[in-house]
């Protein structure tokens, strides 16, 4: 598989390739307990994320696997506010995105995922982008939709099956 790009910068982020470095400022980005609601879970310690970040930064042991993840920096400020993060295999990618607390509201999820998404299809020989958001997770489910991707009647894990087909 190809090496992975990042996707462009949006009007007031940067992307930027995920490094465990990271860990330390993601650590209190990703605090709050009530960002595992819909996924479960708890936050992790700067330690733990560190050696999560090591292992993502690392790559996929599959060579048929892509995992490509990116911070989102606000540009006003340089400060972390978030990730997106896509897999990419068979012609599918599955995206997800996360942004802090703090920063949510202000549309930052829906540039980083559209611009993901805009460059995953440039960049891939893509047929699916997917994405599995909770049906009670309505802000998630936006920024679904806005990135161009469809909910589908599936259900994996309690999550609904979000699906872009992409015009080849």
């Amino acid at each position: 598989m190809s090496q992975p790009t990042h996707p462009p910068a949006t009007p007031r982020l940067d992307l930027l390739p995920l490094r465990p470095e990271h860990a330390d400022e993601m650590a209190g980005v990703l605090s709050d307990p009530a960002l595992h609601t819909f996924i479960g879970g708890a936050p992790d310690t700067p330690g733990a994320l560190r050696a999560r970040y090591e292992r993502l930064a690392a790559g996929s042991p599959d060579p048929g696997v892509l995992w490509l993840n990116w911070v989102l920096r606000e540009r006003a400020t340089g400060s972390l506010v978030g990730t997106v993060q896509a897999t990419v295999t068979d012609g599918t990618a599955e995206v997800a995105w996360v942004v802090g607390t703090p920063w949510q509201g202000r549309g930052y999820a829906v540039e980083a995922a559209r611009s993901l998404v805009r460059q995953l299809v440039r960049t891939y020989p893509l047929t699916t982008v997917v994405a599995h958001v909770h049906p009670a997770h309505h802000a998630s489910a936006a920024v679904a939709a806005a990135a161009g991707l469809t909910a589908t009647d599936e259900i994996q894990d309690g999550e609904t099956r979000w699906k872009l087909t992409v015009r080849t």
